[in-house]
């Protein structure tokens, strides 16, 4: 039985039950992690995580990481209950407790002082959002709308209503948010639907015909535009890396990534890149792709790989926000079916540090360090600091 891994990045899900995992003899495992940290070649020495016991959390609660807190959604209250514990010490009190209004799921992520709380309906769309006080819990401001942090801007706008992808796509029109009232500050209408991208300072707006839009997210002046080739544009479709914008498309029968400088999106490089799956992410100033080959890192600037993982693509990133400054953590599971290697993916390629216990399931990065569910239904807090 594998660890379960929630993919993803701000949105809460519900904590499953485990089956127990099929007994294998002590001397298999040991020998197959052994075969496994052989294999990756010049990794880092394997060592074990200390890690903080935190609250136990029923089966199909909601857990969710916001900066420095852990939110955790009882399932079965009516209101709902909303608990913040600090992520780095989450055995202890809670640091506020409130009521919130009945919701089918919930996302979060936080702006200055406030936490950006979304309620999500059946299909997983937005919404509500609510700002609270990261320090009490209670509401500052609420608004109809999916409300993004954009650094220390924000801006709200509607999702195209969809079953399968929700909040693939925007509509109508963007709002600039002030972030002490919930009050607009300026609006800029949509022609049609299109992907938005809330960026430190900007937000970046791709429409159905390929025109890009840079508004600076503080008053709404558009600082950059430029025209795209067709792609399946969506929030991971194009990336932004500094100064740089890098978009996967068809070119003839095959698919390429062409990067562009910003704000005005001249052209400066392409190179072919597999048609299969692909996922494409930040990562300490590249960017780093997932496929069928393994992982990879290219320089947005020059589209040069700087390094090639081939047995990447058996791990899983860890759920968690996207800080293009940090290194992405993955987890591969042992050969024992058990336990977890973690490792951090960067500038500097793969690096495999520790090893987690078994029986642990539904790892999300909150903070500075990892939270897991273990046999109890705990939650569990494991440090990355040393990674």
């Amino acid at each position: 039985m594998s660890v379960l891994i929630e993919l993803g990045d701000d949105r809460g899900a519900p904590l499953d039950e485990r089956r127990p995992p099929p007994q294998v003899s002590r001397r298999w495992r040991v020998a197959a992690l052994v075969a496994i940290c052989a294999l990756l070649g010049g990794a880092a020495p394997v060592g074990r995580l200390s890690p903080q016991v935190g609250p136990v959390v029923p089966a199909g609660a909601t857990v969710l990481g916001a900066g420095p807190l852990l939110l955790v959604v009882g399932p079965d209250q009516s209101p709902p209950t909303l608990s913040a514990y600090d992520s780095a010490a989450p055995g202890g009190p809670p640091r506020w407790r409130v009521t919130v209004p009945p919701a089918a799921g919930w996302s979060a992520e936080v702006v200055g002082d406030l936490l950006l709380l979304v309620e999500r309906d059946q299909t997983r769309g937005a919404r509500v959002t609510t700002a609270r006080s990261m320090r009490t819990g209670q509401p500052v401001w609420r608004r109809p709308e999916r409300v993004y942090a954009a650094g220390d801007a924000a801006v709200a706008v509607s999702e195209v209503r969809s079953a399968s992808d929700p909040g693939r796509r925007v509509e109508g029109t963007v709002h600039g948010v002030d972030p002490a009232t919930g009050a607009t500050r300026w609006s800029v209408p949509l022609p049609s639907t299109a992907v938005l991208r809330a960026l430190p300072g900007r937000v970046l707006l791709v429409q159905d015909n390929g025109l890009v839009r840079f508004l600076d997210a503080r008053d709404g002046v558009e600082r950059g535009r430029g025209q795209l080739p067709p792609a399946d544009y969506g929030p991971d479709n194009p990336q932004v890396v500094g100064a740089h914008l890098v978009l996967r498309h068809p070119v003839a029968s095959a698919v390429a990534l062409t990067g562009y400088d910003l704000p005005g999106l001249a052209s400066r490089w392409r190179v072919p890149v597999s048609s299969g799956e692909l996922t494409l992410r930040p990562c300490q100033g590249l960017i780093c792709g997932q496929d069928e080959q393994g992982r990879w890192a290219i320089d947005a600037g020059t589209g040069a790989r700087v390094w090639s993982w081939p047995d990447g693509a058996r791990w899983r990133t860890v759920a968690g926000p996207r800080v293009p400054a940090e290194p992405l953590v993955v987890l591969g599971l042992a050969a024992d079916g058990r336990r977890a290697l973690v490792a951090t993916v960067g500038r500097d390629g793969h690096r495999v540090s520790v090893v987690l216990p078994e029986g642990l399931t539904d790892c999300r990065r909150v903070g500075a360090g990892l939270i897991c569910r273990d046999s109890t239904a705990r939650v569990t807090f494991w440090p990355l600091e040393a990674l």
